[in-house]
């Protein structure tokens, strides 16, 4: 398949759009604890979502999954359970932080493991150093991550310049330390992503041989990985559910816009599991260097995420250097997509 660079970087733009705005449809779900919304939104991300687009984009989804080989199965399963738990995590940052500072600090280690740890794990980094391709990638990877970092610190002088009540308005549930806890190890369980995907490479070249157009060949590869994602998921939503006695959420009509609230909770898993189908589809065209999708990837969430923090208010009441510090590192972000790019289209030359 012929490499595209920039339209990679395009479709990680889109999938960027998608998971930065996954959470906006949750804060319109009323009288539900956050357990039960999630539950249901990943019913729709992580199960109904990704059947669907398989089932529509990939020939013969069944048997190319009957076919796949036992450890190639396996090991997409396990560690997209290990990444759920790095989802579940992310959005309890979310609900902590909000979208700004809970984005720039969750995906910040998510970047820089997700990125670098496989090709060092395939023993590809001095092969990817020895080119001025891969050179110029890994600045762009480098400059991400200070882009990433600048993010970091405009959330953190926020979180110090707004009083807590200040705070409370627009993130109802604000706790830095919890926040930082949850956004830190979901960063590094998050990575796990790309080992997952990396262990799906068979099931994704079987889907091409029976058929399946190569942009599409990571769709049947996302049904194993978000079940895994789905499972632990699942078991820590009931166990809350249970501990909180919130498990008559899904039923209970007192005050509460049952139907409204699925709506919005599906709408929100399905926007959530966009981000992947993008993805798939991204790093595809990225070429010889697709690792670096990660970055990109991380990069577009981050940017997207801290606009929607601007347009939602969040950064209300800061100072202007605040406000320069959050601008610069959108502008750095946005910059390092441009060589991670350039990069990727050397070595697609």
């Amino acid at each position: 398949m012929n490499a595209n660079p920039f339209l990679g970087i395009f479709l990680h733009a889109v999938g960027g759009l998608a998971a930065a705005s996954f959470y906006l449809p949750f804060k319109r779900v009323r009288n539900w604890s956050w357990e039960s919304y999630w539950l249901v939104g990943g019913f729709f991300s992580w199960i109904i979502a990704p059947w669907t687009v398989a089932l529509l984009t990939t020939q013969d989804v069944p048997t190319v999954l009957a076919e796949s080989p036992l450890h190639s199965l396996f090991w997409s399963y396990c560690f997209g359970a290990l990444w759920g738990i790095g989802g579940l995590t992310f959005g309890l940052s979310m609900r902590y932080l909000g979208m700004s500072l809970g984005y720039a600090l969750a995906l910040g280690c998510c970047a820089v493991f997700g990125t670098l740890i496989p090709p060092i794990f395939q023993g590809r980094l001095l092969e990817i150093c020895g080119n001025v391709s891969g050179i110029v990638t890994l600045v762009g990877v480098a400059v991400c991550v200070a882009g990433i970092a600048l993010c970091g610190r405009a959330g953190v002088s926020k979180e110090r310049e707004l009083p807590d009540e200040e705070k409370h308005k627009t993130i109802r549930e604000f706790n830095f330390i919890k926040g930082v806890w949850m956004a830190t190890f979901a960063g590094v369980m998050s990575a796990c992503m790309a080992f997952a995907i990396a262990a799906g490479k068979p099931i994704a070249d079987l889907a091409i041989e029976h058929g399946t157009p190569p942009l599409w060949q990571n769709t049947p590869v996302f049904v194993v990985i978000l079940a895994g994602g789905f499972t632990t998921n699942f078991i820590w939503c009931v166990l809350l559910n249970i501990r909180n006695r919130s498990i008559g959420d899904y039923v209970k009509l007192d005050e509460t816009p049952l139907i409204s609230n699925y709506i919005f909770s599906a709408l929100a898993g399905i926007t959530w599991y966009l981000q992947f189908m993008f993805y798939g589809m991204g790093t595809t065209k990225m070429g010889k260097y697709d690792f670096s999708s990660w970055t990109i990837h991380m990069a577009f969430i981050i940017l997207f995420s801290n606009l929607w923090g601007l347009l939602l208010h969040e950064w209300k009441g800061t100072s202007s250097r605040t406000h320069r510090l959050i601008a610069a590192g959108l502008t750095i972000l946005v910059v390092s997509t441009l060589i991670v790019g350039y990069g990727n289209y050397i070595a697609a030359r």
